[in-house]
């Protein structure tokens, strides 16, 4: 049996497509995967990369530590710029903003989750509004930013959580040297066929225009939302999210900077969807994304167009997409990664997170030999939880409005969401009560944040929450609020700490 289980295996590795799924792939294995193991990126110059994954969640940092990346050197060489949080205009209501912040969201009192408590105050009017309460949500309003002092622990300096903003394609380059330092190799070629084995379809090999042939024992599908192994030759399926997530088109411009360098992602709601602003140290990243169904391309672009912040520096670019994911991201010896695998509107920052998850995913159940069928059906099912759990959240920004002034908005307001979204939704507006699932990725505060900021508002809160005498629970609120005040006013700006810390060469 030894013999039969080296016979058969896996030691080549061939990932089909870079950009970023690709180079993160190939990066995360070339510091796990040793001789014999064999690593090689098959990617053509010819066929772009979407490239809207721009802004990140802060579980980003956990992929470069463990990659043992210097963060300033990435920052420099990608253009990046840091994010606290993403600022959310004109959703629930036109004229509403609220800051979806990472980090944490005033302090617990005896026990009881600070929302609590702030909701009791809340319904007799005597507090601020919840992003007061949050270093993660002040500090942007003033583009002030510094990292996380571990040696202040309870201070609000010691709570800031913070992702990035960088240029993907700079991004994927700088993984790709990273893994070609490491031995991986990079096959340049568009593939032309994919040669599958009898009887049972595993891939056999792919062949490229010049009829070069790059065989290997597992493949790894990076190849975007074609999906050229998943989909197009095993044909695994896709579930299509659009009764849900209406929008389906994105039409993205870079520009010129403005000032100040803001913290944050900025997403402002439109007529039939909403545009991101993305601020980078050379450029800032715009796109409005929308659906076809209500909004023609060309009024589409003409929205983007006019509500820059500076002079455009490329022409306008099309993006056609269907929200959703393979039904199976795992399917004989093909593993799908990044958008091969499934697509979320850039509103959470989630796509890059999803491919962090999947390396991940695939470190721990990586196949010795052949492919073990409850390891693959275990895979899937975390993935379709994972999915499924990411969509509902985003699923919220969209139910939870006011807004009747178009006929997205109104479908939007009146639609059937997923039951487990239902329930989360009413389990809030009743009580103010929060739950996680399943460790799933969004946790109790960023509901809070969203649900709060899309006008979402309990009928009541824990009862345990009126035991403290009412100045108690005021003071305690008022503290709070004045630390933070007086943490956010002796940060520095982003710019100034980029410049003092990873300031990337003038281009």
């Amino acid at each position: 049996m030894e013999k039969n289980m080296s016979k058969n295996a896996v030691r080549e590795v061939v990932i089909v497509g870079g950009g970023t799924a690709g180079w993160m792939t190939a990066a995360a294995l070339s510091k796990m995967l040793l001789p014999p193991y064999r690593v090689r990126v098959v990617e053509s110059d010819e066929i772009g990369i979407i490239g809207v994954g721009e802004a990140t969640i802060p579980n980003i940092k956990n992929f470069n530590d463990a990659l043992e990346i210097d963060e300033d050197e990435f920052l420099r060489t990608t253009q990046g710029t840091f994010k606290l949080g993403i600022e959310f205009v004109n959703w629930a209501r036109i004229g509403d903003r609220y800051t979806h912040g990472f980090g944490k969201v005033g302090r617990d009192l005896d026990g009881l989750p600070f929302h609590h408590h702030w909701l009791r105050l809340a319904q007799l009017g005597l507090v601020d509004d919840l992003g007061a309460y949050s270093i993660n949500t002040m500090a942007p309003r003033q583009a002030k930013f510094m990292r996380a002092r571990p040696d202040m622990a309870g201070s609000p300096l010691g709570d800031l959580a913070n992702a990035f903003h960088f240029d993907a394609s700079l991004y994927a380059r700088f993984l790709r040297g990273f893994a070609e330092k490491r031995g991986v190799q990079r096959i340049e070629g568009k593939i032309v066929q994919v040669l599958q084995r009898e009887p049972d379809g595993f891939v056999q090999a792919v062949v490229l225009a010049d009829g070069t042939r790059v065989e290997g024992d597992f493949f790894i599908d990076c190849s975007g939302i074609r999906g050229l192994l998943i989909e197009q030759t095993l044909h695994a399926g896709y579930d299509d999210w659009r009764h849900w997530l209406p929008c389906d088109r994105a039409v993205a411009v870079p520009c010129a900077s403005t000032q100040p360098l803001l913290p944050l992602t900025r997403a402002t709601a439109h007529s039939a969807g909403w545009q991101w602003r993305i601020p980078l140290q050379h450029r800032t990243g715009n796109g409005h994304v929308y659906s076809s169904r209500f909004m023609s391309d060309e009024e589409a672009e003409r929205i983007l167009m006019d509500n820059l912040d500076g002079e455009p520096l490329a022409a306008p670019r099309l993006i056609p997409f269907v929200p959703g994911r393979r039904r199976k991201v795992w399917d004989r010896n093909v593993v799908a990664i990044g958008l091969a695998a499934g697509f979320f509107e850039p509103i959470e920052s989630t796509n890059i997170h999803l491919i962090q998850t999947a390396i991940n995913r695939l470190m721990t159940m990586f196949p010795r030999a052949g492919m073990c069928a409850v390891d693959v059906a275990e895979f899937n099912n975390q993935v379709t939880t994972e999915y499924e759990q990411i969509r509902d959240f985003i699923v919220l920004h969209y139910k939870a409005t006011e807004r009747t002034d178009s006929p997205f908005w109104n479908h939007c307001r009146t639609m059937d969401v997923p039951p487990r979204l239902a329930h989360k939704m009413a389990l809030f507006c009743s009580n103010g009560r929060l739950t996680r699932q399943d460790n799933e990725l969004f946790g109790e505060l960023s509901w809070l944040q969203v649900m709060h900021g899309q006008r979402l508002r309990p009928q009541s809160y824990h009862p345990f929450a009126d035991l403290q005498p009412l100045e108690t629970i005021q003071k305690a609120l008022h503290d709070t609020q004045e630390v933070i005040r007086k943490c956010v006013a002796v940060m520095p700006t982003q710019a100034e700490f980029i410049a003092q810390h990873c300031a990337a060469p003038k281009v």
